[in-house]
């Protein structure tokens, strides 16, 4: 008796179209998580370490405006990321990289919560990568309203 990993023609590619339907939803996620973290550094909570040393210095006020706006930019990818076209998918990667990139460069302020977040974004990565819309499986329905 033979088990394959895929035992349905097709079975990858709907896998790859469920990985991409999370990374809408924790595209959105990381959306709002990312607003509610401008808003924190924006009105100085506690929450926040200050690092007096840190290489890649900005002011509370300053981090808070860019995760606020990375933030709206997120919720707003994720939102067009239901429909699966091309360009949400390459907005989406470019922006879940740019909110890696902010995350990582904001490890001292609130350590735990950016590693979280750049694990996130490298799934999010990832998943919008693997998913090939124009390819669906045989009997099987594509994401969004109009099947692309």
């Amino acid at each position: 008796m033979s088990s394959s990993l895929n035992p349905r023609p097709g079975g990858s590619q709907a896998a790859a179209e469920g990985l991409a339907t999370f990374a809408a939803v924790m595209m959105l996620v990381l959306g709002f998580l990312d607003v509610f973290r401008g808003v924190m550094a924006l009105v100085h909570d506690n929450i926040f370490v200050t690092t007096p040393n840190y290489v890649f210095h900005f002011n509370l006020t300053s981090w808070g405006w860019i995760h606020l706006l990375l933030g709206i930019l997120a919720i707003m990818v994720g939102v067009s990321l239901f429909k699966l076209s091309l360009w949400s998918r390459i907005v989406g990667v470019a922006l879940a990289a740019l909110l890696l990139l902010a995350n990582f460069l904001s490890i001292p302020y609130y350590p735990l919560w950016s590693i979280v977040v750049i694990a996130l974004c490298a799934f999010v990565i990832w998943a919008l990568c693997v998913v090939k819309p124009n390819s669906a499986p045989p009997g099987g329905t594509t994401l969004g309203p109009t099947g692309h």
